[in-house]
């Protein structure tokens, strides 16, 4: 098993779309557009008064040449989140954008609560042309983001270009949890792969969707995908199936600044959609169990044998599985140190996969127990099937 986990690793770090790079930036762009594209932005938001005085100032702000006007879409918050958003922009001398605050309209039938919010957005802004930007309600953006994005997207004919915002890493647990989240992330959506209109593999970042109005509408708009808890990963995949071009990458000019302090906090995020990325498949949870166990616990479990087989002196056939545990530790150790330089953290923490991938198992399990319990969560508090 050690030897065949080893031989899975040298397939994903030289055939699997080069997932571990952090090289997929915004395509090169050349002169800008003659005239920039109208752009609204839709913000779902759900009890984030304490996260709009950080963040919405930074999208209000937005140096960006054209038309720009933001909708904030308040889906039933008992915080004061609209009172706070209207607050915000009218001290907000800096901003560039108009702010409209959408009263969020009761849940129909079959639709998700953050796909219904965007679809609130949508229709409160009809009849509008050129882009919508989904984004979220605790991502910050640098001025010149939204300029890059257009600029990206007019140039390279893309109906969607995301980029994958820049999760905070600054607690204990948060730097142990957050790369790794990005790394399985891009591991099951290589970007390479979602960039080439050749390949079936699609995805988004929820945290930033640019996306022309256009090919939305031709695609059947957010009818099609309704009922989806991972929206971003089904709106790239509608966009791309209906014969769109789209992007995906990564960047540090949009942050995402939700703290998640504790490792309860990072179990939630994580356990909320893992088994809906699973399509609720027992099969397909014991075969994404076992697969992490076969990828991330075989290569250090034969190492481990086989150094202590050799101290005993056993024969040579656990010194090859110590060697080809050594192997697959030394691979999959080499393809975590890109994304721990991205997130500014020291490369001596990529031996600690295995135990980061076991972690995620046992996270995705309990994802799966959730489920059949009636405690899983869709969006922001609210359980799956809450009105």
């Amino acid at each position: 098993m050690c030897g065949a986990s080893a031989v899975a690793w040298v397939y994903l770090l030289l055939l699997h779309g080069e997932f571990w790079r952090t090289r997929p930036r915004l395509p090169a762009t050349g002169a800008d557009p003659a005239d920039w594209p109208d752009v609204v932005a839709v913000v779902p938001a759900r009890n984030e008064a304490d996260m709009l005085p950080v963040t919405l100032p930074s999208l209000l702000g937005q140096d960006y040449p054209g038309k720009f006007a933001v909708t904030l879409v308040d889906d039933g918050s008992t915080d004061g989140t609209a009172a706070v958003a209207t607050s915000v922009a009218a001290a907000d001398g800096a901003a560039r954008a108009s702010l409209s605050v959408v009263a969020g309209r009761a849940r129909p039938a079959g639709w998700a609560g953050k796909v219904w919010a965007m679809q609130q957005g949508l229709d409160a802004t009809a009849g509008a042309e050129g882009y919508v930007l989904f984004t979220d309600a605790d991502i910050a953006w640098d001025p010149g983001a939204l300029r890059s994005l257009v600029a990206s997207a007019e140039s390279d004919d893309r109906a969607l270009v995301s980029q994958m915002a820049l999760l905070r890493a600054r607690t204990g647990w948060e730097r142990i949890v957050v790369p790794a989240f990005v790394y399985f992330f891009f591991q099951l959506y290589p970007p390479r792969r979602v960039n080439d209109p050749r390949s079936r593999v699609a995805a988004g970042a929820g945290g930033c969707m640019l996306i022309r109005r256009s090919a939305l509408e031709k695609a059947g708009g957010l009818a099609p995908i309704r009922g989806a808890l991972i929206d971003d990963v089904a709106l790239g995949t509608l966009l791309k199936r209906d014969g769109n071009r789209t992007w995906l990458g990564l960047t540090t000019e949009i942050r995402s600044v939700r703290p998640y302090p504790r490792l309860a906090d990072l179990w939630h995020m994580i356990a909320r959609s893992a088994y809906v990325q699973l399509g609720y498949s027992p099969l397909a949870l014991a075969g994404t169990i076992l697969g992490l166990l076969f990828l991330y616990a075989a290569a250090p479990a034969g190492l481990l044998a086989g150094a202590i087989a050799a101290a005993s002196g056993a024969g040579n056939a656990w010194v090859l599985a110590g060697s080809a545990g050594l192997a697959g530790l030394a691979l999959m150790t080499c393809s975590f140190m890109p994304m721990l330089r991205f997130y500014r953290l020291s490369v001596l923490r990529a031996p600690a996969l295995p135990l980061i991938a076991t972690l995620y198992a046992v996270m995705t399990a309990d994802s799966a127990r959730r489920h059949y319990t009636g405690r899983a969560v869709s969006w922001r508090g609210r359980q799956a099937g809450q009105a």
